[in-house]
């Protein structure tokens, strides 16, 4: 005995290049029929959030899947999997396609060589695919738009969710956040964590779709534009805090990566904020607000 419900539609190739479309949207639960082997030519997320079943992938070995689990199916892979006869399982699933899934792919965040995923919690990526089935309502002419925006969201909640991250995301990657400021090689970095600089580097291209030097690169380039943009500062002060001693080696990196000078960053902003930098998040219920400048 099993329930579903399900719903797909045909975006147009406008539609398309946005970069992700969702294809079809469906919540199941029960002793739901074995699905394949089949070999899909698009990729579907299955989140199942209870129950238990099994999963055989190309190399014919079968997987135990234990709620909570997402399935990857990724297109040109067979696979072929079902709910325990015994347990049943509830799953809700989402196809799309679109050309942000190979940028997508490279980030880490869909994993065609892991394709069966341990879940910490499924509750945030099944309220995305509610959304998505909400917005796939008859009649909705922002269907396509809405059911595409929704599986962005869905793809990185799926990724917040693995269970091998923390609260936080992955602990390699915040771990080399919090020290990107200090003077530290990658191999420096590695052993501060017991680890080689290949394994460092393996774990971040996992984590980011990047290597270590370009991760940490990102979080100095980040800080740097928020100090430019939030204070006073000078550039090569803003420089030092980033872990630049050489304020013009600084602006020479920061103008090839960003595009634009320092300077004209800082002015393209148009202000300064009252203040400087604040390690605390805003509450979105009482923003804070900026007082204005005496004349």
């Amino acid at each position: 005995m099993y329930h579903t419900w399900m719903r797909y539609f045909t975006p147009s190739p406008v539609h398309h290049r946005l970069g992700l479309v969702c294809l079809g949207v469906g919540l199941q639960h029960g002793t739901l029929p074995t699905v394949g082997p089949r070999t899909l030519d698009h990729h579907v997320a299955v989140v199942v959030s209870a129950g238990s079943g099994w999963y055989r992938g190309a190399d014919g070995r079968r997987t135990t899947v234990t709620a909570p689990t997402l399935l990857w199916l990724t297109p040109g892979t067979p696979h072929h999997y079902g709910a325990d006869p015994e347990t049943g399982w509830d799953e809700a699933f989402v196809d799309f396609s679109g050309p942000a899934t190979a940028t997508y792919t490279e980030l880490g965040y869909i994993e065609p060589d892991r394709p069966v995923v341990p879940l910490s919690d499924a509750a945030p990526a099944r309220a995305a695919i509610g959304r998505i089935a909400r917005a796939a309502r008859a009649g909705n002419p922002l269907l396509e738009v809405e059911t595409g925006a929704a599986v962005h969201e869905l793809l990185v909640a799926l990724r917040r969710a693995r269970a091998d991250t923390n609260a936080d995301g992955d602990p390699v990657l915040a771990a080399l956040a919090r020290d990107a400021f200090q003077p530290l090689s990658v191999a420096e970095h590695a052993a501060r964590h017991g680890m080689t600089a290949a394994e460092l580097r393996t774990a971040v291209r996992r984590a980011a779709g990047c290597s270590p030097k370009d991760y940490l690169l990102t979080v100095r380039l980040g800080r740097a534009k928020e100090l430019l943009a939030a204070t006073e500062l000078p550039v090569a002060a803003v420089a030092r805090r980033v872990g630049y001693d050489d304020p013009a080696y600084f602006s020479r990196l920061f103008t090839r990566r960003v595009g634009t000078a320092p300077i004209r960053f800082r002015e393209q902003q148009g202000r300064s904020v009252h203040g400087g930098w604040s390690n605390r998040v805003p509450d979105p219920e009482h923003p804070p607000t900026i007082p204005p400048r005496s004349v």
